[in-house]
């Protein structure tokens, strides 16, 4: 017999095996404890609360405590009368846009500046800022947010936007160049240590942001903005000239201080989303932007703003709504 027939009979025997074993293990996989699968559900059916766990009496207090803490409270306190709580307010959309830590506002003759911290932050370093400098100090009110020195005033207060501060240096109504511009380069200096700041407890009271509402009447849009007609066209000057450059879609064409009115283009995000086969199904849609001005109405402390028509095409009341929207969140 030859050798290959040699391997070949050993061969043959293995390999009538492996069905056999195969199946074997396939049948005891399945095999528990007691010779059936173990489904684990049934583990909860009879389920009894066991004693909590305590540690012994012996243990070194120190090291161990309490994963959640829970403050005791030795008698509950109860409002008198329903609170006064503020809703959330919306995301901003200027938040996306980046900005310095000190900006300069200005509208006319009238200039000052804005910094991205509260009141309560900013306070600390305008003091601190009047003892670096060679003058002479008349008078300081913490809860007023003003300076008086013998050249000029400075005051401070809360910006349109939540979490930042306006900066003044004036003399008689009338903003101090060199002041404004010391103070720029004093709290620029101080951005990086922004968030190590102690806040003063006596600007507290600058925290409290108004908020703005829409209305709608005889089918158009308006915001009401609770603050004056310089501050607000100010910052939506500064936030128009950052965000509305995108060519097709949004764009800042003229600013009008005097009027206090801006003339943007605007193409609404409907017509902004139409592809190729929208296009082709609906050829006489035009998606060119919109001519609109941006017009500010004062009243008083507070304003009205506006997106009024000026140009051939009619600006629905869904798309003044979405305009006014993003300019508004400017203020927020």
């Amino acid at each position: 017999m030859s050798s290959a027939l040699k391997i070949s009979a050993f061969k043959i025997p293995a390999l009538k095996w492996i069905p056999l074993a195969l199946v074997t293990a396939m049948a005891l996989s399945g095999c528990a404890r007691e010779g059936f699968y173990d489904d684990r559900n049934l583990d909860y059916v009879d389920v009894e609360p066991g004693p909590p766990l305590s540690l012994p009496e012996t243990r070194n207090s120190q090291r161990y405590g309490d994963a959640l803490p829970v403050p005791e409270v030795t008698s509950p306190s109860r409002l008198s009368e329903p609170s006064d709580v503020r809703p959330p307010q919306p995301l901003t959309l200027a938040g996306g846009i980046e900005s310095a830590f000190v900006e300069s506002r200005e509208i006319g003759d009238r200039r000052w500046l804005v910094v991205a911290a509260d009141a309560g932050t900013v306070w600390p370093l305008l003091e601190s800022f009047v003892r670096s400098q060679p003058v002479d100090v008349t008078r300081v009110s913490p809860s007023q947010g003003v300076i008086n020195l013998a050249q000029g005033q400075i005051s401070l207060q809360s910006a349109l936007r939540a979490g930042h501060s306006e900066v003044r240096c004036e003399q008689q109504g009338t903003p101090l160049a060199n002041c404004l511009n010391a103070l720029d380069d004093y709290l620029s200096a101080r951005a990086s240590t922004k968030g190590t700041l102690s806040s003063s407890l006596n600007a507290q009271r600058y925290a409290d942001q108004k908020s703005l509402s829409f209305r709608q009447e005889g089918g158009q849009w308006a915001v009401n903005i609770p603050y004056q007609a310089d501050r607000v066209w100010a910052e939506l000057d500064h936030f128009l000239a950052l965000d509305f450059d995108v060519e097709g879609q949004r764009e800042l064409i003229e600013a009008r201080p005097s009027e206090y009115a801006f003339v943007v283009d605007y193409t609404p995000r409907e017509l902004r989303d139409f592809g190729l086969w929208t296009r082709m199904m609906n050829p006489l849609t035009n998606t060119s932007p919109y001519r609109v001005r941006l017009a500010l109405e004062p009243r008083g402390e507070q304003v009205v703003l506006r997106a009024q028509n000026a140009g051939e095409r009619d600006l629905s009341a869904e798309h003044q709504r979405e305009l006014l929207e993003r300019v508004a969140g400017y203020l927020r």
